[in-house]
């Protein structure tokens, strides 16, 4: 029984370690330790939950006690949501950060408690999924998905030297392939500086630093500011 349990514990800890790995490469909240210490606990949490229940029913006060074997098990899927709150964020520009990563805390957890109730099989087909959904599918869904799904959302704070050259900035935008969807322009205490201030979607193709260069080229821009 103890080597199965370590079994158990160390095949969660591996699977742990790669939804860790995956976190940590990408500079996430959720990284190796944290994983870890998520995969490794609700596992032994439903070790216990499972080896109560069939151990204390045979007490040598001859008590019979009614243990649901996955009960405490239970309670971690929605403890867990306490970290899983911890990593989400709201940024300044109103854009919702943190979901993939709090959504992998609440798997890494799931998966801890499958390989513990001893579905290993299944456990290690779930991390395979994770991976494949978070690394693969994105940039299939981004290549042949709808048309809709292949744009990112900008939002971009452009700062123009002349009031004459703020509609040439916004039409070469547009003449880049800038869906602006929202505008705002607004003066600047600075003698003859404009803001603007606007929400775009671009090819999801390009990255940051290419659409960076692509706007500090454009005539009568000053400074450039770009928030994905």
């Amino acid at each position: 029984m103890e080597a199965e349990m370590i079994m158990k514990l160390s095949i969660s800890a591996v699977l742990g370690l790669i939804i860790g790995l995956e976190r940590e490469l990408k500079s996430k909240p959720l990284g190796l330790k944290t994983s870890l210490v998520i995969s490794i606990v609700s596992c032994l949490l439903t070790i216990v939950s499972i080896e109560s229940a069939y151990t204390f029913p045979d007490s040598v006060s001859g008590v019979k006690i009614q243990m649901d074997p996955l009960r405490l098990a239970a309670q971690i899927v929605s403890g867990i949501g306490f970290l899983g709150a911890g990593v989400i964020l709201r940024r300044g520009n109103e854009r919702i950060s943190g979901l993939t990563t709090a959504a992998m805390i609440w798997g890494a957890a799931g998966i801890g408690i499958a390989v513990g109730a001893g579905f290993y099989m299944e456990a290690i087909f779930g991390v395979v999924l994770l991976m494949l959904s978070v690394e693969l599918i994105p940039y299939i869904v981004i290549k042949y998905g709808p048309k809709r799904l292949r744009y990112q959302e900008l939002s971009l704070r452009i700062k123009v030297n002349e009031q004459s050259s703020i509609e040439t900035v916004m039409l070469e935008l547009q003449r880049q392939r800038f869906k602006i969807f929202q505008s705002r322009i607004k003066d600047l205490d600075e003698e003859g500086m404009h803001l603007l201030e606007i929400k775009a979607r671009v090819s999801a193709k390009r990255t940051l630093p290419e659409i960076y260069n692509l706007i500090k080229q454009i005539e009568f821009v000053h400074t450039v500011e770009v928030i994905s």
